[in-house]
This record gives C-alpha cells, structure tokens and sequence, in this order.
C-alpha cells in the first residue's frame, strides 16, 4: 500500500485575483530592474571618467574617527542585515521593532518603511520597488547580503477616516461588522496587494542573487479602541483611528467594540498567513503577533495607543521577530 503523502502548507491552488496581482508584481519589478539597470551604467560611466581625471598631488586625507569614539563604538558586530518595508511598527517615534533588533538584537537594518503607508500604496506606486532595489544594490556593493525582508503593513488600509465604512450602523437589525466590505477590503484587495508586494520584491530579489531571500510578514495584535492616539491625540497629533469610526456608527461599548476588532484582527491574519503560504512563495514566512501583547484590564502597559504599542510592547514584538528571523 502506497504511504500517504502530508499535505503542504503550501496552497496549491492560487485565486486568480492572487494570480493576476503575482504577474503584476512580476512585471512591475521588471521595470524598476530595467530602470536600476540604466542607472547602474550612469554610475559605471562616471567611475570611468573619475578614473581617467587627472590625479590631485596630494589625496585628501580620510576623516579621522576620535580614539573615544571608537573606544564607545567598540568591535563591529552584527548578527546580519534585514531590509525593511512598512508602516508606523517599523517606523515610529523614539521606538519601534526596527530600532529594537538593531539595538536588542544587533542587525543592521536599511528600512524603507514610512509611517502612514498603506499597503495598496507601497504594492501599486512602484516608488517602494525601486527604493527597495537601490537599497539591495548599495548592500551586494558592500559584499553584504540581507538575511531577510521584513514587511509589515494592513493598519492603514483598514484603521483611519475610512473605518467607519466597515461598520453597521448599532441602530440597524444588522450585525456591528459589515462582512461584505470587510472581505471586499482584506480578502480580496488587501490580499491581492500583499501578493503583487511579495512578487515584486521577489523578482528583484532572485534578479541580482539568482535566488529569493527569505520574507516575513506579520500581522497584528488585538488593538484597543479606546479612543487614545499619539501623545493622546490633542490637538493636531496622529489618532485615535478606531473609536471614532465606531461612534459615528452609534457603537458605544468599549467592550463590544473589543471583540469587533478581535474579528478584524483574526480575519487579517487569516489572509496574510494564507498569502504567504501561495505556491511559489516557499521563501515567505508568517508571523502570529496575536497574543503578544496584553488585553486584559493592564493593557496600557503594552499599548500606547489604540495602534501601536509601548516601548516595552515593541520589546516583546522584535523577540518575535528575532526570535523567527534566528530560524532562517
């Protein structure tokens, strides 16, 4: 009798929304390698024309780093390089995941993350594609090869001005979550953006290694809409992105508002774990941030907001991180 064959973790049957966004992302990768291709020779030409100047009498000398700099700075140590795409976890005031593996866990991060970007944003501009080809020439120029991409995003797709339009109205006969925007919004939009994002970066990847470098994306942890934002959100500063798209929907109970976002969460997680795990996306690695952080009545010990987390929140988010990036 024939054994019986475990099944992959790998979808072997891909939508044809993914499908089609995995082509797109092909495609636009190709452009910007296109692109990077003539700027590459721009930048040999002028290392030829340098080459052939006339030579000064005297070289400038190389700056001088100061004894106590060096002694502070001590021996050169890292345990490897990640490039970095996404949103306010890996780019946020004072501290976030990227500066707690540099300064935690000793990586050497280039990050082309900026807080406020959406997910559609960097898949279908193209702006992040080429930062993110730039920033893998500029490593391989130094003998350096990234140990891994990290990709992090979804929270401004979904949190914001437009949060409310996820909602039903608490006056209506209607459940709180509107189900057909919803798997409108992450399994179908969202999931097509994350799959052109993995392509894309994986085109560009195997291009100039012959090879993919490992991903990882993550989702998030169960936020808290308490109607807290950055600083607390006075006057013109960032939030809150949850509570007032909830009253505005006659949506008043900080409890049941709770549970409405642990839904979102799990169905975001969903669709990113299941993303990652398409066919051809073996190098893609998932990570389940959930339960990270705490949800019960000490929560603001781990929250800051109602999006992001405190210093001490971050800490235990990058051990996750280091923790997995460790395995690859």
């Amino acid at each position: 009798m024939a054994k019986k064959t475990r099944k992959s973790r790998r979808s072997a049957r891909v939508p044809a929304g993914v499908s089609a966004a995995i082509k797109s992302g092909r495609a636009m990768a190709e452009d910007v390698i296109a692109f990077r291709t003539g700027q590459t020779r721009k930048r040999a030409a002028a290392v030829r024309r340098m080459a052939r100047a006339p030579k000064p009498r005297r070289a400038p000398a190389p700056p001088q780093i100061p004894q106590r700099t060096r002694a502070l700075l001590g021996t050169a140590v890292s345990a490897g390089v990640l490039i970095a795409e996404g949103d306010s976890w890996f780019d946020y005031p004072f501290y976030d995941i990227l500066q707690m593996l540099e300064d935690d866990h000793l990586y050497d991060v280039e990050s082309v993350a900026h807080k406020g970007d959406t997910v559609e944003d960097m898949a279908h501009s193209g702006g992040q594609f080429e930062e993110f080809a730039r920033r893998l020439e500029k490593l391989l120029r130094a003998n350096k090869v990234p140990r891994a991409i990290l990709l992090s995003g979804g929270g401004n797709d979904i949190a914001g001005d437009e949060f409310a339009i996820l909602l039903n109205h608490a006056a209506s006969s209607l459940p709180a979550i509107n189900d057909d925007i919803v798997r409108g919004l992450i399994d179908v939009r969202l999931r097509a953006a994350y799959a052109k994002i993995i392509s894309g970066l994986t085109t560009i990847a195997q291009r100039y290694l012959g090879r993919p470098i490992p991903i990882v994306t993550h989702g998030y942890d169960y936020a808290l809409p308490d109607g807290r934002g950055y600083l607390g959100g006075f006057w013109l500063l960032p939030g809150p992105w949850l509570e007032p798209g909830f009253r505005k929907k006659g949506h008043v109970d900080f409890s049941k508002n709770s549970a409405v976002v642990v839904k979102l969460i799990d169905q975001f997680n969903a669709m990113l774990k299941d993303v990652s795990a398409t066919a051809g996306f073996e190098h893609v690695h998932y990570l389940n941030l959930r339960n990270t952080l705490r949800h019960d009545g000490t929560y603001k010990k781990d929250w800051g907001n109602e999006l992001h987390p405190t210093e001490e929140g971050f800490k235990l988010v990058s051990k996750k991180f280091a923790d997995l990036i460790a395995k690859l």
